[in-house]
């Protein structure tokens, strides 16, 4: 369908899960690719295999914390490819479990750098250069946990993500006069190694309480999710910004 054709875009966690599954589709619809994680050997077998499709993506290794990476990405960008039109912002991760009180203050910073301030810094230099090719689309990945569930254990990352939502609000409506449009896309559980149905220790007890946790009674592949994030990235969601886009399976509103 070639539906980014033409475009240029940032994914960041590409090395595995959604972010992977999404620049390969991001790649195979036409878009020109920069992508980032911390896992540089990785990155260079993404790159190889987007490549041998006969698509075109570089690599640039980074920590999402680090703001000169996000210099570097959008750099990237305009001088490998002219531009950007795309960022998938989909890095992160849940950071340190515990009750509040057993948090330390340096876990609680770290998971909010990690979920909230990586977005901050992401956005800051996307927006810009979107703004110089005339517009462009700024993706989330955010979560269903401290949106519609809280969560025992995950006070920390509920509260870095719920902010992540407000920040995008707040830049859907600042960037939205610049023809920029900002989404959080939020999945449920999703069939990656970060899940706990592919612990180690994962009993089958706990695989079927994770899957019923859902309406549809299982979790996601990664590439069911990032077709959401193609549709937010591409022209088909041109009238859609500021929104909490729910991609999780029915697990917000299930009580079965």
């Amino acid at each position: 369908m070639n539906s980014l054709n033409g475009k240029i875009a940032i994914v960041s966690g590409a090395s595995a899960g959604i972010g992977r599954a999404a620049a390969k589709l991001f790649a195979a619809e036409g878009a020109k690719l920069v992508v980032t994680a911390r896992r540089e050997a990785e990155l260079g077998m993404l790159v190889e295999e987007i490549e041998a499709d006969g698509g075109e993506a570089v690599a640039v290794a980074g920590e999402i914390r680090d703001e000169g990476l996000h210099r570097s990405l959008v750099e990237t960008a305009s001088r490998r490819f002219g531009g950007l039109d795309i960022a998938f912002n989909n890095a992160g991760g849940t950071g340190a479990y515990g009750s509040l009180a057993d948090i330390s203050l340096g876990d609680w910073r770290d998971t909010v750098d990690l979920n909230l301030t990586s977005g901050f810094l992401a956005a800051k230099h996307q927006a810009p250069a979107m703004i110089e090719r005339g517009g462009g689309s700024i993706i989330f990945t955010s979560t269903f946990v401290g949106h519609t569930v809280g969560m025992p254990g995950m006070g920390a990352y509920a509260a870095a993500k719920a902010g992540l939502m407000g920040l995008v609000q707040v830049l859907a409506v600042e960037l939205g006069p610049k023809n920029v449009r900002v989404n959080a896309l939020l999945p449920g559980g999703v069939d990656t190694q970060a899940n706990p149905i592919n612990f180690p220790d994962a009993t089958p007890e706990t695989i079927a309480f994770v899957k019923g946790l859902h309406t549809l009674k299982r979790v996601a592949q990664p590439d069911e999710i990032a077709k959401v994030a193609l549709f937010l990235g591409s022209d088909m969601a041109s009238f859609v910004t500021g929104s909490t886009m729910l991609a999780d399976g029915g697990v917000s509103i299930n009580r079965t």
